[in-house]
């Protein structure tokens, strides 16, 4: 089975798919998950603590730790990428494929600075795109809220970055010592007559303002460069996708698995240059 983790700066989304062939040119692992899991990014856990957790999770989905053939992962949190791999070969005896400059993954980066682009962004790019075959905007709503975006040749040409809803709700109730944490969820009126819905209205319709307005002038450049007439798919991911998407004007697709789909091609794509590192582990 693969192993993919898509380690961002909140959550760590697991995930793992089965193993169906190994012949050359043939797609390695199916593309439907076998299981998905999703958990607090540790900030100061050891190795140990992070196996016990996983050895938890595999066990209750009746999954061994030695039917694990390949490990894929894309990380926002530098500190954590020592740790990771280490856990990897020491519970894995795998080393790990990490989405970083010098990985295969078939998407060329038109960026002032290709290097600083996140990996979940990538694989994401690189997933949207294998679906679609043809422009896309994917909206990845974490922590941070990224905006990306792929041209109908196959670029990654750019995007944006805006705070997260957590992110601002949190500041709200930090910097307004009378305004209450609330549920964050779409509100039954737009006229709010108590503080509760007042503070829904505000962030439900005011978020979707700033993601459609985005968006929208997006779609404007993008249509502009090439045929206006082009359909530009608009995906969005992350943990506050389906609320989102719900009340945007743009939003058309919905994929929770999106960022481990791209991690499972790009590995993929890198089976020659795995098969070769793990070679020269053997050797040394």
């Amino acid at each position: 089975m693969l192993f993919a983790m898509d380690v961002g700066n909140s959550n760590m989304v697991l995930g793992l798919f089965r193993q169906v062939g190994s012949e050359p040119g043939q797609a390695r692992f199916a593309p439907e998950l076998v299981t998905q899991w999703r958990i607090t990014t540790p900030e100061s856990r050891t190795v140990d603590e992070l196996g016990v957790t996983l050895r938890s999770l595999f066990g209750a989905s009746g999954v061994s730790v030695a039917e694990i053939t390949g490990v894929a992962i894309s990380s926002v949190v530098p500190p954590l990428d020592s740790m990771l791999r280490q856990l990897c070969e020491v519970f894995f005896k795998i080393k790990p494929l990490f989405i970083e400059p010098g990985v295969k993954t078939g998407m060329p980066v038109l960026t002032d600075n290709p290097a600083e682009v996140g990996a979940d962004r990538i694989v994401n790019c690189v997933a949207a795109f294998e679906r679609f075959q043809g422009a896309c905007i994917i909206v990845d709503m974490g922590t941070a809220t990224t905006f990306d975006v792929v041209s109908v040749r196959g670029e990654f040409v750019g995007g944006a970055i805006a705070p997260g809803l957590g992110i601002a709700s949190e500041a709200l109730f930090t910097r307004a010592a009378r305004l209450p944490r609330i549920e964050i969820r779409k509100p039954a009126k737009v006229i709010g007559t108590g503080t509760v819905d007042n503070l829904q209205i505000g962030l439900y319709y005011g978020y979707i303002g700033l993601v459609d307005g985005i968006l929208e002038r997006m779609l404007e450049r993008l249509k502009a460069d090439a045929d206006p007439e082009s359909v530009v798919q608009v995906i969005a991911t992350g943990g506050l996708a389906h609320l989102i998407a719900g009340g945007s004007r743009f939003i058309g697709v919905v994929d929770d698995q999106l960022t481990l789909t791209g991690l499972r091609i790009v590995f993929e794509r890198n089976l020659g240059r795995q098969a070769k590192q793990e070679r020269h582990r053997r050797r040394s």
